[in-house]
């Protein structure tokens, strides 16, 4: 129980319904989703679309999503994967000929086809009760009159990204300038595209003149992507991956995301008893970070388009997860994880919500990079994203850049249960973090017993495959950070606070709900 001497969040409790997810204004037009007669889906539609206004840097209809649903009355979880693919005229060869090493945000091989707007539609038609008009009917009316920014999201969008194109300049700052705290935002040309969508479904957006918007802007560009690709999307359905994690089930999209690289973390962290340990001490804190390193590299190496890897089923072995804790040095860290790994390697906002029949969702619904791609079209403002940035251009590896392909995601929505029964839906946005900070919410509340608002709520640190550095927030201590430099990792401070989540626990025995969101956001958990 946290100290009411000292500030902090209290874990939220309802018994009819719960969301939780990153901005206010979300939060409650979801909870009137709700309270409308809608469902959880219903829920997080509502949300989710607004979070493209409110959060703009993070996500928008230009973007992907994935989800893993609960209908009512079952635990059965459904996955969805609304992720695009790049276009079918993406030639590796041509990108390895301009020199490139990797896809950065900009280039126009960084934008694959956004998904996220088939993937609503497929979940409504499927899930829904209230129909896209409802759901949509908050977002359409915000996106016309503006919302004010809020603190974070000015710390977010303080630099106008170099990439802009003049349209995202022109929609997507004030004469120039990033927006402030409390300035109005609007995007009223995308709320007339909602009411089309809204009615017509997901063609008003892969075809005509959105799709030709879309078009004229990666054209510009010098994308090759065609008005074939737009109209050729389509979200699919698939089944979670799951592992255990002492008596706790784990349940994970599968691949193009990383859910799998959360489960092998969770995995290598089995093989070691945190619960003795201090949650942010040094020794647990150097165990997460070295199983992280040895999962990402694994990530790096194989996971891809299930099309096109076949090491998913090497990837959530137990026996690959205990030969990579057999590599942990519990006093030491490792400098370079690769040449390790060979002989075992060898042959990416989020919105949770449930409604008062026991459907569950956990959505995550993203842009990539901080305004994406930087390319926006010029009528509607559609933010394109910068998916095709998570490809590598190595020949031959799975993930490698090539036509219709799905890139890698970093973003993966979770839930997890007991003995075959959900009770809790959860995500942690973040980037290359999201994989790590699933397996850490989980381990905080298995082997420390938090609740869902002080998992959230503890410091983390991640060792980032990216600078090669170990981030530590503020919370840990001066003593901690010292004792981990001294094991040998590169300590830093990340740029921002590290990753923001979301979670709501059923608690099946009283009939509550108990929600948490995160402080390092501006959301809140609600019910009613």
């Amino acid at each position: 129980m946290r100290d009411f001497h000292l500030p902090g969040r209290s874990p939220v409790y309802a018994t009819n319904g719960m969301v939780a997810t990153s901005h206010p204004l979300a939060a409650v037009e979801a909870v009137q989703a709700l309270r409308d007669g809608g469902n959880a889906v219903d829920a997080a539609i509502a949300g989710a679309v607004l979070l493209g206004l409110c959060e703009p840097q993070m996500t928008g209809i230009g973007g992907d999503m994935f989800a893993l649903v609960k209908p009512a009355g079952s635990n059965e979880v459904i996955a969805l994967n609304a992720s695009g693919r790049a276009p079918a005229a993406t030639d590796p060869d041509a990108l390895r000929a301009e020199g490139l090493n990797k896809i950065a945000p900009g280039h126009p091989a960084s934008v694959t086809i956004p998904g996220a707007i088939d993937g609503f539609c497929k979940l409504s038609e499927r899930f829904g009760r209230l129909g896209l008009e409802r759901c949509f009917a908050p977002s359409i009316r915000y996106f016309e009159t503006g919302v004010p920014i809020a603190p974070r999201v000015a710390a977010d969008i303080a630099q106008t990204p170099e990439t802009f194109n003049n349209a995202a300049i022109r929609h997507y700052t004030k004469d120039g300038r990033a927006y402030g705290t409390g300035d109005i935002f609007a995007l009223p040309a995308q709320a007339e595209l909602l009411k089309r969508i809204a009615i017509e479904g997901r063609d008003a957006f892969y075809t005509g003149e959105a799709a030709d918007d879309m078009l004229a802007a990666l054209r510009a560009a010098g994308g090759v992507h065609t008005a074939e690709d737009f109209a050729a999307t389509e979200a699919t359905w698939g089944t979670p991956i799951s592992a255990a994690y002492r008596g706790r089930d784990i349940l994970e999209h599968p691949p193009n995301g990383q859910g799998a690289i959360a489960l092998l973390i969770a995995r290598i962290l089995a093989e070691f008893d945190l619960g003795s340990l201090d949650p942010n001490g040094v020794q647990r804190l150097h165990l997460e970070a070295e199983a992280t390193k040895l999962a990402y590299d694994a990530r790096n190496r194989f996971l891809a388009d299930p099309e096109h890897m076949t090491a998913l089923d090497r990837l959530t072995a137990p026996e690959t997860a205990r030969k990579l804790a057999d590599l942990i040095d519990p006093a030491r860290a490792i400098a370079k994880v690769a040449p390790l790994t060979e002989a075992v390697h060898r042959d990416t906002i989020l919105i949770t919500a449930i409604d008062r029949d026991g459907m569950a969702i956990s959505l995550i619904y993203s842009i990539f990079a901080t305004f994406g791609a930087g390319l926006a079209s010029d009528r509607f403002g559609i933010l394109l994203h910068n998916r095709g940035s998570g490809f590598n251009v190595t020949p031959g590896h799975p993930n490698e850049a090539g036509p219709n392909k799905r890139p890698m995601h970093t973003i993966i929505p979770g839930m997890s249960g007991r003995s075959g029964r959900i009770d809790m839906a959860f995500g942690v946005m973040g980037g290359q973090y999201q994989a790590c900070g699933h397996a850490h919410l989980i381990s905080n509340m298995v082997d420390f017993g938090m609740d869902p608002q002080e998992a959230i709520d503890a410091p983390r640190a991640f060792a980032d495959p990216i600078s090669g550095k170990l981030q530590i927030e503020r919370g840990v201590s001066d003593g901690v950070r010292a004792g981990l430099a001294e094991m040998g990792h590169p300590v830093s401070d990340p740029p921002s606070a590290i990753g923001g989540a979301q979670a709501i626990l059923i608690d099946h025995t009283r009939g509550v709900l108990i929600g948490g969101s995160d402080p390092r956001k501006d959301g809140c958990a609600l019910g009613y």
